[in-house]
């Protein structure tokens, strides 16, 4: 459809059902709208007018289940109602704009890797690129602008959603949209390990894609179970909050890495690979030899894990029997077996510098029984995550704004669609 006639459609409310069913909170109606036309209008001041297709991929929460997904475990998440929205229309070349800046240097007919491409958005296109080639897919040149409230480093999957954003444009304007949303997470997954070049298990572009509240089961990591799990936080009147901490995740890469390969070095010991393949039986029955080949971190990090997804599963039943209570208990245990067995809440490298470890402090004062606390996504910095009552949210928001500053306390709904073709 034509971008004028698109705006036209937008500005006389034609796509208001849709944009609600995207994006639940009706108050934030009007700036949906204004958001979609500014960045279709950007997109006439590039590319000019034309026909065009309209894309929006969320980002995501992690519910439960801390580092787990990268030891094959159990997670559950679910994406959001912030998002990667993408105005695109077929071209002669490939070129992105993505937040004002182009991702120079896209070529259908260069698509193989680059060391010195590692750490770059280049890296992450053409790494999804080149694996749905790979897989088969059909690709096409395509000019487009992406346009994100998805906040970059805060533990909401920026990255995900738009490695997620890149497959689902080919995925739809190129193999009628039938590229499966697993087959676009683990495309995601594949260039952000390989081409990219930073460790992450599949939790991410799972939740990103799929939509929803999921349970992901990565036990077979090629096959990943991946369930619906038919709850609202607002069936129990509470809110899912995240809060920016504003710490920077610069040169934490060393941080997310060692927590896979030390919990890999206690499954070796074990003649594994992941820690899923042990038992906590398994470590506590061999600590004295395995203190003698792991870290003291690493096994603690390992117990962690064991721990965390018996949680997961857990949760899970807790929301499906209707428990909230029990629900909230099993995120206070996790945010505790994380801030001290997985040890991620701040980086020893800057042991100074704690927003999180203050955040989650200051929360569990202000909250009291109001609500629960916990480090969110890969931690070290970014986000915490908190399930508020409803009727204590503004008291929350307040204190949280308060502290690190208007618009940091984020109050969330639950995005059912995942990536889609919106226009």
């Amino acid at each position: 459809m034509n971008t004028k006639t698109i705006i036209d459609k937008l500005r006389n409310g034609e796509y208001d059902a849709r944009l609600l069913e995207v994006y639940i909170d009706e108050a934030m109606l009007d700036y949906q709208k204004e958001r979609y036309i500014k960045t279709i209008e950007e997109f006439e001041e590039i590319f000019g007018e034309g026909d065009v297709e309209i894309f929006s991929i969320p980002g995501r929460s992690e519910v439960a289940g801390n580092h787990t997904d990268h030891q094959h475990g159990c997670v559950m998440a679910c994406s959001i109602n912030l998002d990667i929205i993408v105005v695109a229309k077929y071209a002669d070349d490939f070129r992105i704009i993505s937040n004002g800046k182009e991702i120079k240097g896209i070529n259908l007919n260069d698509l193989s890797f680059k060391m010195n491409q590692q750490h770059t958005s280049l890296a992450l296109v053409k790494g999804v690129l080149r694996k749905l080639q790979q897989n088969g897919h059909k690709l096409g040149n395509v000019n487009a602008v992406m346009s994100s409230n998805v906040l970059v480093g805060s533990g909401l999957s920026s990255s995900a959603a738009f490695e997620v954003a890149v497959g689902t444009i080919i995925s739809y304007m190129f193999n009628d949209g039938k590229i499966s949303k697993i087959e676009l997470a683990k495309t995601a997954q594949y260039a952000e390990n390989v081409y990219f070049g930073k460790p992450c298990g599949l939790m991410d572009q799972c939740a990103c894609a799929v939509g929803g509240l999921i349970f992901i089961d990565f036990k077979d990591v090629a096959n990943p179970l991946v369930e619906k799990v038919d709850v609202n936080f607002s069936d129990f009147k509470h809110s899912l909050c995240i809060v920016d901490t504003k710490g920077s995740h610069s040169g934490l890469t060393p941080d997310y890495q060692a927590i896979p390969e030390e919990m890999k070095t206690v499954a070796q010991y074990f003649g594994k690979e992941y820690v899923r393949e042990i038992t906590l039986d398994d470590i506590m029955n061999n600590l004295a030899d395995l203190r003698k080949h792991c870290s003291d971190r690493a096994i603690l990090r390992a117990i962690h894990m064991l721990e965390e997804d018996d949680r997961v599963i857990a949760q899970v039943k807790n929301l499906s029997n209707k428990d909230f209570a029990s629900f909230k208990k099993l995120i206070k245990e996790s945010g505790e077996s994380s801030y001290k067995y997985l040890q991620n809440v701040y980086t020893n490298h800057d042991y100074l510098n704690q927003p999180m470890s203050l955040g989650i402090k200051i929360s569990e004062n202000v909250l009291k029984d109001h609500g629960v606390v916990r480090v969110h996504g890969g931690g070290f910095a970014g986000t915490i995550q908190a399930f508020v009552e409803d009727d204590y949210v503004q008291v929350y928001k307040e204190a949280m704004d308060k502290l690190f500053g208007e618009g940091s306390c984020l109050v969330l709904k639950v995005n059912q669609f995942g990536a889609t073709r919106v226009i």
